[in-house]
This record gives structure tokens, sequence and C-alpha cells, in this order.
């Protein structure tokens, strides 16, 4: 099974089991990442026992001084303890706890038991509990915040993952908030669906594939206090993708993504500037032995997307300029990239991030440096064991 192609970054080191594993992969599904356990792993058996233990430590420091998206510094850390048990080799049950801590915070930002059911039907899998979120999604930057590696680590709902050689799709269900009679608040349920579709074969050498994603957010219930009106917003995105090998020594590959991108505001009574927009986002990435270059240019037309980056929407999140809009958005990003291994199970990832804004002709950066590690082991097999007196 092939892994699913490659939306826009290659973020390998935050969705692979094996985080330091090289990219040896010659197609554009295969070097993107997210291969199953069962590819990377000792094929499970059932009634195998396992411990997992996941470990993210992040530094983002976003050096932004505009008027859509605030500046400031995530620093931290975040564990993941689980166990893991197979009763049938399908059949993947984890359990464990979640612990997230901010440097400079002597309090624990979060912690939350954490609990997933995956089952594996051929290509495909069904996730129930602690789906697999954030940049597992393969969503473009504009649709899905890359910080929500970070600031976002648990997805609560439903999932289906459909993964071969030519198909990717990922349909999943956040529930955001749970509400209850007499709460006086609204539920939020957030979704979508991520999917590519190769057109290209696997001999060819130049591999092309059609991505469409599409996200929704609503807002509302009917069991609360307030006298607050619903609120759906919806986002589509779709592209062409296209990755052609080469054999230098430096250069190994080139790759070409553009998509265009739609808002809409499904909403009975309207509480954003906006109600429509669209978007232009084209990405050209050379992948070299050293690091991979990406230029990338984005232009909105009054575009707001309430789970993408912040810096792409025409609607601000500041705290200092709350109302500012940006109705014509233009931006041209540089992105440095590198994925330092140290084993199988541990990579560091740094990038560099300059974005120029062409409307307020500012330079504006962000760097980051990140820790993955994630690793299993067998502790053995409760259904190879002998009752006493068998």
């Amino acid at each position: 099974m092939a892994g699913k192609a490659q939306a826009q970054l290659d973020n390998r080191a935050f969705t692979s089991p094996e985080p330091g594993r090289s990219r040896t992969a010659t197609t554009e599904q295969q070097a993107s990442t997210d291969l199953d356990e069962a590819e990377l792993q000792a094929a499970p058996q059932g009634g195998d026992l396992r411990l997992s233990l996941s470990s993210f430590t992040f530094f983002k420091d976003n050096e932004y001084f505009n008027k859509i998206s605030d500046g400031y510094t995530l620093f931290g850390s975040q564990l993941n303890p689980q166990l893991v048990y197979y009763p049938t080799k399908d059949l993947r049950l984890e359990a464990g706890l979640f612990l997230w801590k901010d440097f400079g915070n002597p309090q624990l930002q979060q912690v939350r038991p954490t609990y997933r059911a995956t089952w594996t039907h051929g290509s495909s899998q069904f996730v129930f509990g602690n789906i697999r979120p954030h940049l597992n999604h393969n969503y473009i930057e504009p649709l899905f915040n890359f910080e929500r590696v970070i600031l976002k680590p648990l997805e609560e709902g439903l999932q289906y993952r459909l993964n071969t050689k030519r198909v990717f799709v990922d349909v999943w269900v956040d529930w955001l908030r749970q509400q209850y009679r007499y709460s006086n608040y609204q539920e939020e349920i957030a979704g979508g669906m991520s999917s590519s579709f190769r057109l290209t074969g696997e001999n060819s050498k130049l591999q092309v594939s059609i991505p469409f994603q599409f996200t929704a957010q609503h807002h509302g219930g009917q069991i609360d206090t307030l006298d607050k009106p619903l609120q759906t917003l919806f986002n589509y995105a779709t592209g062409v993708v296209a990755r052609l090998p080469l054999r230098g020594g430096v250069v190994q590959a080139v790759r070409l993504n553009s998509y265009g991108l739609l808002y809409d505001d499904h909403s009975f009574v309207f509480q954003l500037p906006y109600h429509a927009g669209s978007g232009l986002y084209l990405n050209g990435t050379l992948e070299t032995r050293y690091a991979d270059l990406m230029l990338s240019y984005w232009r909105g037309h009054q575009f707001y997307a309430p789970l993408g980056g912040t810096y792409y929407q025409s609607v601000s999140s500041t705290v200092s300029d709350p109302t500012f809009t940006d109705p014509e958005r233009q931006l041209l990003i540089v992105r440095l990239l590198r994925d330092f291994r140290i084993s199988d199970a541990a990579a560091v990832t740094v990038r560099v991030e300059p974005v120029y804004d062409f409307n307020a002709k500012l330079l504006d950066f962000s760097f980051g440096v990140y820790l993955n590690f994630r690793q299993e082991w067998l502790l053995g097999n409760l259904g190879q064991r002998v009752r006493v007196g068998q």
C-alpha cells in the first residue's frame, strides 16, 4: 500500500510511525509519508500487547508585525505514552495519557486521557475516539493551520481512511465541544475530507495527481440558553500536483502544486465581514539532498478559513487589530525545510519561512525546530499465555 499523496509540505517526521525513516521513495505518493504501522513494524498478531511512546518537543518563533496574524513563540513538549492491544490482527486498541507542558509555565497545559480504536480492512481504516489528527489529514496550509500540530494535538470523533496505489481519502469528524441541556455555550463541530487521485501509472517518471479538499466548521445546538445564531462555514480546494524525480546528485526532484480555493458562509445570520471568497495558491519545490527549498504565492480575495493558517486570511485574528481586514491579500513565501535523522524512531526538523506581504510592504518570518520521537515495544502476546493448571 502506498503512502498518501503529498498536498504541500513533506510532513513525514510529524505523521509517520518512524519519524527518522529515510526518504527513498520515487513516486509522489510514496514520497509523502504516513505509512501504516503494519508496514513499518512487525506485522501484528491477535493477542499482541505493546507499549508505545510519542514525544514531541517544539519551538516555533513567529516574528510577525502585521495586522492579520499575531507574532508569538510556542515552546514546550508533549508526551503520550500508551498501551496497545490487538484483540485480532486487524483491530488495534490504544489507551494512554496525553501531557502538554509549555516552557516558562510551571503548570501543565493539558492532561487528558487518550483512546483510539482502529479497524483495518484491506486498504480501508475506520478510526474511533482520538482520530489521526492535524497534519495526518494532509491539507494545504490555507485550509488547515500547521500550528494545529502544537495547538490542537488531539482530535476526537470518527474517521475513515482509504489508501491505495492511486487513491488517498481521509473523511473525518472532530467533536470540538459537547453541549448539554441548559448549556450557556454552543456545541462546536469540525470535519471534512482530504483526498488525492493519482492520474499517472506506477511506472511513469512524472507523477501527477488531482487533490480535492473540503473542511467545515459548525457552531450551534438546540438545548443551550444562548440567543445566538448558528454559524456554518465551508472551505474547498482543488488543483494539480506534479512531481518529477531527477537523477542529479544534489537536486533529487522537482514538485509543483497549484490550488484554487473557495470560502462560503452558509449561516442564516452572517457574523463575519465576508460571506464568500476565493484564493489562488501556487507552490514550487526543489527537493535536494541537503534540504527542500519551496517558493509559494498566495492571493486571497475576501478569503476566510476558520481552521486555516492565520497568515492567509483576509480577516484579522490579532490582539491589537481584531477588526482589521485585507480583502485582496497577496503573499510570497520562501521555505527552507530539513529533517535531520537521529534514528528510525527520531528526527529533528528545522524550518525557516520568510513571508512578504505585498499590500503592507512588510517582510515577516518564522523559524521552527521540532523533535519527534515515536516507538513501540512488544511486551508479549496475551493469546499465547496458558492459564495456570491447564
